[in-house]
């Protein structure tokens, strides 16, 4: 029997729920690469998923504290979008990966996680990324340590400015 080893995990699964909201919790310590942020918009932060579904997975959030879209104004979902579209330059620069999954999972019922806080999710894809260990094992493989793959974003976006 094979064996995957994610000490990270136990962190998620034994702790309990925050008081409060993470993501307005997390942006406002301005401890950026302990806490995953990658990038600081005008109407908007990037923060690298926690546990990801893929290597790279990132969520794109607004600083506005709005459980949906429609609490939004155009102005932060105009920001949200643009930075959506510069994390897809900076992917496809260092990662390359070969499609994505962008969406919004808006509400409980919808799989949200972080329902209270609107949040886009950028998940990039790789041809064969989703191969049969969720299927058999129930179990997802990521690829890279989260903060090797932080600092080479990190880095691109540096870059980019």
């Amino acid at each position: 029997m094979e064996r995957l080893w994610a000490p990270w995990r136990i962190k998620y699964i034994l702790g309990g729920k925050t008081k409060g909201c993470v993501f307005c919790d997390l942006v406002a310590e301005r401890r950026d690469r302990d806490n995953l942020i990658l990038y600081r918009g005008e109407k908007c932060f990037v923060i690298m998923n926690l546990y990801p579904y893929n290597s790279g997975h990132l969520m794109v959030v607004p600083y506005k504290h709005r459980d949906g879209l429609n609490g939004l104004g155009e102005r932060d979902l105009f920001d949200m979008m643009k930075v959506t579209q510069k994390m897809l330059r900076i992917f496809d620069e260092v990662m390359r990966p070969q499609g994505y999954n962008i969406g919004v999972n808006q509400g409980q019922v919808a799989g949200a996680g972080i329902y209270e806080h609107v949040h886009l999710h950028i998940v990039p894809r790789w041809l064969g990324d989703c191969n049969f260990m969720p299927i058999v094992s129930d179990s997802k493989v990521i690829n890279e340590d989260i903060v090797k793959t932080y600092d080479k974003l990190a880095e691109a976006i540096k870059r980019l400015k």
